[in-house]
């Protein structure tokens, strides 16, 4: 999969914000002319930070929708539908701070559960568990903005998907790692 070269990594955080605005501001709808990657299908997540805390973030971890639909609906659902936080209101606007993260597609940790945190590399590998009815997603840059080595990254996504923090060690939980292309707005 190619990566976005740096003008698309603009046009793709000018995607999501269009949106956000268009949603909570009832400003217009953002019309941009998309490059073609943005025609391929893409895994995307959309993370709304307020001066610095987070505020929303939702995505769609497998392409299954075009790259420009999928950011569109990543940053709606992230301004709208977190359930951890209420909608973003007209007034907080100016002080949130959106990150797009274009994913890879996800693949099996292919790893004994011992041996996981030795698969695993901070920085590059976001992580998804899924197993015992549910399942669990944290990004590449989660680990690295937190200091984590790869036994608390295992730990903290089995904690995000309602798991005791050693489902990692377990035989039936399975582990999917991908990576991230960032792009964030600069203030």
């Amino acid at each position: 999969m190619d990566l976005l070269t740096a003008e698309e990594g603009t046009l793709a955080v000018r995607l999501a914000r269009g949106t956000i605005e268009h949603i909570c501001a009832k400003k217009p709808k953002p019309v941009q002319k998309l490059t073609p990657v943005f025609r391929e299908k893409r895994g995307v997540f959309v993370t709304l930070s307020n001066r610095g805390e987070l505020r929303g973030c939702i995505g769609l971890p497998y392409p299954v929708m075009p790259l420009g639909e999928a950011i569109v609906h990543a940053a709606a659902a992230a301004a709208l539908e977190d359930p951890r936080f209420p909608p973003v209101k007209k007034e907080e606007l100016e002080d949130i701070s959106l990150e797009v993260t274009i994913l890879t597609v996800p693949v099996p940790l292919d790893a004994k559960p011992s041996e996981r945190p030795h698969k695993i590399e901070i920085g590059r590998h976001g992580l998804i568990v899924r197993g015992m009815g549910t399942s669990g997603l944290l990004l590449p840059q989660v680990a690295t903005e937190y200091g984590w080595d790869p036994t608390t990254f295992l730990e903290h996504t089995c904690m995000k998907a309602s798991l005791s923090d050693h489902c990692w060690k377990n035989e039936a939980v399975e582990f999917l790692t991908f990576e991230g292309q960032i792009f964030s707005e600069q203030h």
